[in-house]
């Protein structure tokens, strides 16, 4: 079986939503999503967007807010591109209906780490809900967006040339192919590759490691941000308790009350997050305690209620009182910068194929994101996807569709799903171990050889042998058609995905011998001028760009 469309979208948070809706309406979309919507990272975004609209900011200041934190490795002219277009984006989610919070009259703004005005909007403090919630509502009242849900993609589908014609996909509990002019690679980060992690649980590198398996060309995977502030309380998922708290007052203290973050940077726990985390990682195992506290009491308790009421809610459910108590937290696995490298239209180095969002490395970001930038990127580079042109090209013919016959009982061991479960409780703990906020030559070392031992195992899997194999024009059937087996599907492509961007994540770190950004190596502590070049990777090969001068 094979369904046709002009585009299809993978990935359903906000760049992919925003995407879709931004595509020709005369193109026929396929929005292809794994969940029921709405259930991604930008759902659960809280902190909010940031764009320079405040008289006494200016496009200038965020620019050169965004190259400090970058570290050195931003593109220019794709950080000017960003924020000069953020106030269009803005005013576009508005007239859709996106509530951002108000000071009378004008949108509220509020000050995050490393900005040097005010210039974060949020609609109170779930503002990736709110803008996910109004562009998910857009989707499905535009008749040319065709929801494939849940479906989840295996892999590209290129054709002779090496254009991209469409991709392989599990929908349901069948593996067939979906074809398409153009394929928008939009399914953001790879958190859930580290044991401690903000990103929810679809958050699996999906599309950096089809995109790698295909031949494309990808960059800078070791910049891994890791966010300071993610509830830790036994039992509890590492909710992000948003960066906006700090930016109004909240302060990061010890179990003795003392803000030792000042003695990693002046700006205490307002400096970038990359810092803050380190500060955190660093006293943590000076003192051996399990976490340190963030202290909200410092905020006015009316601003507190206005501002972040799910925090609020969220704590109360895990018995923490925040007007009361601090709040228990420790630094987790929250951005990647790296991606596929997309130029300011988001092509990739393979014809037909872009990426937009966390999934693609424009060039925003360098070695350590700005707060509040990603959405913004999700909405600027997706808007560009408005100017696609389809070029009038034939895709090759498939051959006579055939369906292999198979059933999953006789593909699928107890003992297949067993290995395929250890692998994703195994592999988060020894990246999180080895490629975490801090890393060393030896660790990384040891833990490629172990991951490569993995993906050995992983290939060698009876389910993985039919899926791997499948050809162009046929059709797997799984009987029964029920939601166990097409989970058990999911979960086989989810840890194939994980284990390869564990690989990548691994091998990048290796490579750079210095620490910037968001990685930090333990035996080069310094940054090095010799290593102001993006790290690219292009299948097996490593390999540094030329020197990168502003």
């Amino acid at each position: 079986m094979t369904d046709k469309f002009d585009v299809l979208v993978i990935g359903a948070g906000a760049a992919g939503l925003y995407t879709a809706l931004c595509l020709p309406e005369h193109l026929h979309v396929g929005l292809i999503n794994k969940n029921i919507l709405p259930v991604s990272a930008s759902d659960w975004a809280q902190g909010g967007i940031a764009a320079a609209i405040a008289p006494e900011d200016s496009a200038a200041l965020h620019v050169q807010d965004t190259l400090a934190a970058g570290a050195g490795l931003c593109d220019l002219e794709a950080v000017q591109f960003l924020v000069e277009e953020a106030a269009a984006c803005i005013d576009s989610l508005v007239k859709m209906g996106v509530a951002f919070d108000r000071t009378g009259p004008d949108l509220a703004l509020t000050l995050e780490a490393a900005h040097s005005r005010r210039r974060v909007l949020h609609s109170a403090d779930t503002t990736g809900k709110a803008v996910v919630s109004t562009l998910t509502a857009k989707v499905l009242n535009r008749q040319n967006i065709q929801l494939v849900s849940p479906a989840f993609a295996l892999s590209l589908w290129l054709d002779k040339t090496g254009r991209c014609q469409g991709i392989s996909s599990i929908c349901d509990s069948q593996v067939k192919w979906l074809r398409a002019s153009a394929v928008v690679l939009a399914t953001g980060g790879g958190g859930q590759v580290f044991a401690q992690t903000t990103n929810p649980s679809v958050s699996t590198g999906d599309g950096v490691a089809i995109a790698w398996r295909a031949g494309a060309l990808l960059r800078d995977l070791e910049f891994v941000q890791f966010h300071p502030t993610a509830l830790s309380k036994a039992g509890a998922p590492r909710f992000l308790i948003s960066e906006a708290v700090r930016g109004e007052g909240a302060h990061l203290v010890d179990s003795k009350g003392y803000r030792f973050a000042f003695d990693s940077h002046p700006s205490g726990e307002l400096a970038p997050r990359d810092v803050v985390s380190r500060a955190i990682f660093r006293h943590l195992q000076k003192t051996g305690e399990p976490h340190v506290w963030l202290d909200l009491r410092p905020i006015d308790g009316d601003r507190l209620r206005y501002r972040f009421p799910n925090i609020i809610q969220v704590c109360a459910d895990w018995g923490i009182d925040i007007f009361a108590e601090p709040v228990p937290v420790t630094p987790a696995a929250h951005y990647w910068m790296g991606g596929i490298v997309a130029d300011k239209f988001n092509q990739t180095s393979i014809p037909g194929l872009y990426a937009v969002g966390e999934t693609a490395s424009t060039g925003v970001h360098g070695a350590n994101r700005l707060a509040s930038n990603s959405l913004l990127e999700c909405l600027v580079f997706g808007a560009q996807m408005g100017l696609l042109q389809l070029e009038g090209e034939k895709s090759e013919a498939l051959p006579e569709e055939e369906d292999a016959g198979e059933i999953l009982e006789k593909l699928v061991s107890q003992q297949d799903i067993e290995a395929i479960e250890k692998l994703r409780v195994e592999l988060p703990s020894l990246v999180w171990q080895n490629a975490g906020i801090c890393r060393g030559q030896r660790d990384l070392e040891r833990a490629i050889v172990r991951v490569e031992m993995w993906r050995q195992e992983f290939v060698s899997l009876a389910l993985s042998q039919a899926l791997l194999n499948v050809q162009p024009g046929q059709t797997i059937d799984f009987s029964p058609g029920d939601a166990e087996n097409s989970s058990v599907l999911r979960n086989w492509g989810e840890v194939g995905n994980l284990l390869d961007i564990g690989y990548l994540i691994l091998k990048s770190a290796a490579f750079r011998t210095e620490s910037r950004g968001g990685h930090y190596r333990l035996d080069y502590p310094l940054t090095d001028r010799d290593w102001c070049c993006h790290t690219l990777i292009n299948q097996s090969h490593w390999y540094k760009s030329g020197p990168i001068e502003f």
